[in-house]
């Protein structure tokens, strides 16, 4: 693990930006294209929402990872976090503007449809923690800023709970998502057993 990190540390912050952020632009071309199959809009959602997901867990489990396996990931936490908001907002503008497209369905649909609703309060939530996701924010509000980024266990949960309520049926892939979101705030938790071993880490920036 030592040698993986010392190959961490070489990898530059804008790599992760940019190759983080390639597969939203070749999914939009595939959906020109018609590389998403007869429903290219559906899919674009579900593939963007996916990775936000995906994106999602990956940053609740920086800091379990680095306490339970000593994989170093802290360099990169907001970078993660900030291409997870990204994947975020690519799924709710394919949503507003090539799904719904009209104003007074999309208040209608958030305020009738409780798993858009949950969906929408999970974006809210997600917009001071990528505001603020920058070196003057961090500096500015001081000791407010890692409780402000306590919201990201909000907003997680809530965008895990979106995708079970968005599903017909049952079916195990968001059920996943939702128990690696709750596993991985568990290990976050006082009472967590790799706690009880190792001190808490210095503050870092991130989402």
């Amino acid at each position: 693990m030592h040698r993986v990190n010392q190959l961490l540390r070489r990898l530059p912050v804008w790599a992760v930006y940019l190759f983080g952020a390639l597969p939203a632009f070749w999914l939009f071309y595939l959906g020109l294209t018609g590389g998403l199959g007869v429903e290219p809009i559906k899919a674009l959602e579900h593939e963007y929402g996916g990775l936000a997901l995906q994106l999602m867990v990956l940053t609740l489990a920086i800091t379990p990872l680095r306490r339970l396996a000593g994989l170093n990931l802290m360099k990169f936490r907001r970078a993660i976090g900030l291409l997870c908001f990204f994947y975020v907002s690519c799924h709710l503008l394919v949503w507003l503007v090539l799904d719904v497209q009209i104003i007074g369905e999309i208040f209608a649909d958030i305020a009738r449809r409780p798993f858009i609703t949950i969906g929408m309060g999970g974006f809210i939530l997600m917009l001071p923690l990528a505001v603020t996701s920058n070196n003057v924010s961090v500096r500015r509000l001081g000791r407010s800023w890692p409780r402000l980024h306590r919201l990201t266990y909000a907003a997680s949960l809530l965008g895990a709970l979106h995708y079970v309520m968005l599903v017909k049926g049952f079916q195990i892939e968001p059920l996943l998502y939702l128990g690696a979101v709750i596993a991985a705030l568990g290990l976050r938790l006082p009472a967590a057993p790799f706690r009880r071993q190792q001190p808490a880490p210095k503050a870092s920036g991130g989402t």
